[in-house]
C-alpha cells in the first residue's frame, strides 16, 4: 500500500541499542532515584542541585554515544519519502537529529536545551547546569532549568501532534512500552481517523495486541527492514 502521510512515535527502545540508559527501570526508579525526586517540578523545588546533577550526567552521556541503525533508517526514509512525515519522540537525547531527521518533535523536551523559569525562553545547552549558572536572558543565577517535561507538566507541541494524527494514514510506534500518556494513546487517535497502526518493539507493549500489525525484535533490525519495505 502507498501511504501519503506517516506519523512515527519513538520511545526509549530506539536509543537503547546506542547505549542510552532507559530512565525508568522495572522497579520504577530512574537511575536509582525515585521519579518524584528527579522528574517532577516539586522534586526540583526541593533539591535543585540533585536534579541538575541528574540531568548533567545524562547530558554528558550524549557525547559518548552515536545514532544506531534505527535512527539512521528513519532519517533515510524521511529523506526519500514524498509524502508528509512527522517523527514524534519521547526521547530527550539528540540521536534523531544527529542521524539526519528533520521534521521532528521532542514532546518531552531535550537534554541539550535549557529554559528560563521566568520567561520560558529556550537556549541551546551542552554544558552542565548548576544553581549558580546565570540565565542567558535575565542574568539571574538559578533561573535556568533543564528543558525537560517532568511528570505533571504538559508535553510539548500537542496541538501539532494531534493534527498530524488526525490526517495520517499510517502510524508507527517504535520502542515504547505504552505506559505514559498521552503518547500511549496516539495509536488510538490515528486509528480513529482511519490510519493503519503498526507496533515495532523488542516485545509487546501494553497495547500491542490492539495495533493492526506487530513486528518484534531489536530496533536496529525491525525499523530498518520495515521502512525499507515502504519505499
Amino acid at each position: 500500500m502507498n501511504y501519503s502521510s506517516i506519523v512515527v512515535l519513538t520511545g526509549a527502545g530506539v536509543s537503547a541499542e546506542s547505549g542510552v540508559q532507559t530512565f525508568r527501570a522495572s522497579d520504577g526508579l530512574w537511575e536509582n532515584h525515585p521519579v518524584e525526586e528527579v522528574a517532577t517540578p516539586e522534586g526540583y523545588a526541593r533539591n535543585p542541585k540533585l536534579v541538575q546533577k541528574f540531568y548533567n550526567d545524562r547530558r554528558r552521556q550524549l557525547f559518548t554515544i552515536n545514532p544506531n541503525q534505527a535512527h539512521i533508517a528513519l532519517a533515510t526514509f524521511e529523506q526519500q519519502f514524498s509524502g508528509d512525515f512527522l517523527l514524534v519522540t519521547q526521547n530527550v537525547d539528540d540521536l534523531h537529529e544527529r542521524a539526519g531527521s528533520q521534521n521532528l518533535i521532542h514532546m518531552h523536551g531535550e537534554l541539550k536545551k535549557a529554559r528560563c523559569q521566568d520567561t520560558d525562553n529556550i537556549f541551546p545547552w551542552d554544558q552542565d547546569l548548576t544553581v549558580e549558572t546565570p540565565c542567558d536572558c535575565c542574568g539571574v543565577p538559578g533561573n535556568l532549568r533543564p528543558h525537560i517535561v517532568w511528570f505533571g507538566e504538559m508535553p510539548l507541541q500537542m496541538d501539532e501532534i494531534y493534527q498530524a494524527l488526525s490526517t495520517c494514514d499510517l502510524f508507527v510506534s517504535i520502542g515504547t512500552s505504552g505506559n505514559v500518556y498521552p503518547a500511549a494513546g496516539f495509536f488510538q487517535e490515528a486509528a480513529a481517523s482511519g490510519a493503519k497502526t503498526v507496533e515495532l518493539n523488542l516485545e509487546p507493549g501494553n497495547h500491542g495486541s490492539l495495533f493492526h500489525e506487530q513486528i518484534y525484535g531489536p530496533a536496529t533490525e525491525v525499523v530498518d527492514s520495515f521502512f525499507k519495505s515502504l519505499l
